[in-house]
């Protein structure tokens, strides 16, 4: 039989459980109008660690970050790469150094990735799923 606290203790990890699952739902989205395909997430991964600069289409691409420390940059980075985002942040300084890459533009949140990709219609960008409205379109769903 349990007692009160494992309750209490089984109800908390339930509930955290659940705001893991709702909080930790993005999606990487291009401007409304943008001719951008939808992308798989190896797509989205190799551009995001620098091994492909370009879509599948061969066109061009810009890239926009999340703020360095941000929760939604940190989910991001393991859901799609595996990799931690300073572990990212390190592989992009290298592709820096050697001049074989830029990293991509950092913007201040949500709201300014869907500003840029809805008035630069070659960038892409992430997302909390729960932002999405109008102004952009979902080319891929990470769950």
């Amino acid at each position: 039989m349990m007692n009160s606290i494992t309750l209490k203790r089984v109800f908390l990890v339930g509930v955290n459980a659940l705001l893991i699952q709702t909080c930790s739902a993005q999606v990487v989205v291009a401007g409304a109008k943008s001719t951008i395909p939808t992308l798989t997430k190896d797509q989205v991964a190799s551009l995001y660690v620098g091994s492909s600069f370009v879509l599948p289409n061969g066109a061009s691409v810009g890239l926009l970050d999340q703020p360095d420390g941000a929760d939604v940059r940190k989910q991001f980075y393991s859901k799609i790469t595996d990799k931690s985002a300073s572990q990212i942040k390190s592989t992009w300084s290298r592709l820096t150094f050697s001049g074989k890459g830029t990293p991509p533009k950092e913007v201040s949140n949500s709201a300014d990735v869907k500003k840029q990709v809805s008035s630069n219609l070659s960038d892409i960008g992430y997302i909390e799923k729960s932002a999405v409205d109008g102004s952009v379109k979902v080319l891929y769903t990470i769950e």
